[in-house]
């Protein structure tokens, strides 16, 4: 598997969105996923696991901004997240979200380069 962590940017963006909008009280957060010890624990005496931290950049040919609108629109949980708020909510939620992929791109005017750290989880039977 593939998690994002939670100290990484996508675990970051997360964050923001719960902020606008609350997961459910009985739903475990997905970036746990990403947390070594909450791996070994879901996995216990059933699978050895290996876990690697590594980094993913996403690139994109155009500004934070956009990146927004492009995740906006096309990716399930943020279109989700959106789609529970009220015009005022969704501004605020863009906003937190230009600046979080503001604050951390590294890319040329124009264009949007982003490090985020995921833990690659190995797990193989006993």
């Amino acid at each position: 598997m593939a998690n994002w962590t939670p100290g990484g940017f996508v675990g970051k963006t997360f964050q923001i969105t719960a902020a606008h909008v609350p997961p459910p009280p009985d739903v475990p957060p997905p970036v746990l996923w990403g947390d070594e010890a909450a791996v070994e624990q879901r996995f216990s005496s059933r699978a050895s696991v290996q876990t690697t931290r590594r980094e993913f950049l996403f690139e994109f040919p155009f500004g934070p901004e956009e990146v927004v609108e492009f995740f906006r629109t096309c990716f399930g949980p943020i279109q989700v997240a959106f789609s529970r708020l009220d015009p005022a909510g969704q501004e605020a939620l863009a906003a937190d979200l230009v600046h979080v992929w503001r604050e951390h791109n590294q890319g040329a005017p124009g264009q949007t380069s982003v490090r985020t750290e995921f833990l690659e989880v190995l797990a193989r039977p006993n």
